[in-house]
């Protein structure tokens, strides 16, 4: 005969663990069905800018040829770059030079830039009785144009009838004046923020340039046009490839107490360490007790030189960038020259562009800066001759050709040409 078990209700279970394991096994289960939800924003918006395009000599323009131009110079915006396009006689041939045309390009490569536009010819009476063609502030029918490749077009065939132009408050001393806006649309995919840090911003340059202020733990000096500097041999070999090997190399300096900089004046060499120290130019107007533009370009130039005879990269770009934006007569000759000793090729073209202009030309040939150019880059006076020639050239057949350059493809509204220059 069995046995008879009477519960007992202070016992533990047979089988404690599977007890535990179906327990737990329930909880989990109940824990992974609560679902997870994220959420993500699609963003698209405009980035926006305009182009005034002001053009001179509308009369001497006229009779130029049906579909020939005179175009702005390109800009920027959204990251591709634009061009006016205007034309006297028109563009079509079936107006007979009734109208005059104006269209916007894209004038760099891109594929399917979808953008929105605005042109407006400026009423020059003070009236502000401008022509405006817009697609700020409304929503086209089919959603913003798309231009599908470089030297697509968007604009007006018969934009303004010519002899309501010339008896119009929009031409003014022979000129007009044309405002071009763009909105080149962009779309990113935003996420969640579950947090809001604010990092300080690097002050790494603050703590150098206090290293060099103070003084402190300097063992290295130089002697720079009769005056001494004091540095720091880790921070000018870290920055600098020639002093790390002028101090650390094979060929090193044995007397660091005193090493004597030739070719270089104090306030330059001045410049120089505290560009490697702060990774900033100081105040030019400051360190030369000139005014501030004469300051920045003579500085520029001299900095220049110094960074390429160091081997500082950053510091040699900026300069190059500092006098691509204040090229002048009185300083452009010595600018150029500086730029094909040093290599600067886009620096180079803005000087030579600059000197090539009739109206530049002759002054720039009466400075000294023209005769130094002379005497150190003799080849660069050749190059000139061609540059001028050569756009001497490309006005030409721009003028010659500029019907073949864009075809007429715009719909039957004359609205909208999507070219390729």
């Amino acid at each position: 005969m069995g046995r008879v078990f009477r519960e007992n209700p202070n016992s533990r279970p047979i089988f404690p663990c599977c007890e535990s394991t179906l327990a737990n096994s329930s909880s989990s289960s109940s824990s992974c069905s609560t679902p997870t939800t994220t959420t993500s924003t699609s963003m698209t918006e405009t980035v926006n800018g305009s182009h005034q395009f002001k053009i001179s000599g509308y009369s001497l323009s006229k009779g130029m040829g049906i579909g020939k131009y005179v175009a702005s110079d390109t800009f920027v915006v959204g990251g591709y770059s634009w061009a006016i396009y205007f034309y006297p006689d028109g563009k079509s041939l079936e107006d007979n030079a009734t109208y005059v045309s104006l269209f916007i390009a894209l004038a760099s490569e891109g594929t399917d830039v979808r953008a929105l536009f605005e042109l407006t010819l400026l009423d020059q009476s003070g009236k502000e009785r401008h022509k405006v063609h817009t697609h700020f502030g409304r929503t086209p029918d089919s959603g913003p144009y798309t231009l599908k490749y470089r030297g697509s077009m968007w604009g007006y065939k018969r934009f303004f009838k010519r002899t309501a132009l010339e008896t119009s408050d929009y031409l003014k001393d022979d000129c007009l004046s044309v405002n071009c806006s763009v909105g080149v649309v962009r779309s990113y995919t935003e996420g969640p923020k579950i947090y809001s840090i604010a990092v300080p911003s690097s002050n790494i340059g603050l703590n150098f340039g206090q290293l060099l202020e103070t003084g402190k733990g300097t063992d290295v000096n130089f002697e720079v046009d009769g005056e001494t500097f004091a540095a720091h041999k880790l921070v000018l070999a870290t920055r600098s490839p020639v002093f790390r090997a002028q101090l650390f190399g094979p060929m090193r300096d044995q007397n660091t107490q005193c090493i004597k900089v030739e070719d270089m004046e104090a306030p330059v060499f001045k410049a120089l360490l505290h560009f490697m120290y702060w990774d900033s130019l100081p105040d030019m107007q400051e360190l030369t007790g000139l005014n501030r533009t004469w300051a920045s370009t003579l500085m520029a130039q001299h900095l220049l030189a110094a960074a390429d005879r160091y081997g500082l990269e950053r510091l040699r770009v900026l300069c190059e960038a500092n006098l691509c934006e204040g090229v002048a007569i009185n300083t452009v000759a010595t600018t150029l020259a500086l730029a094909e000793q040093h290599h600067c090729f886009q620096l180079k073209a803005v000087c030579l562009k600059f000197v090539a202009l009739p109206e530049n030309l002759r002054a720039v040939m009466q400075t000294d800066g023209f005769e130094y150019l002379k005497q150190s880059c003799p080849t660069v006076l050749t190059e000139l001759l061609e540059y001028v020639a050569r756009v001497s050239e490309h006005s030409v057949i721009l003028c010659r050709h500029g019907n073949e350059a864009i075809l007429d493809g715009s719909d039957v509204n004359g609205r909208r040409v999507k070219q390729r220059l």
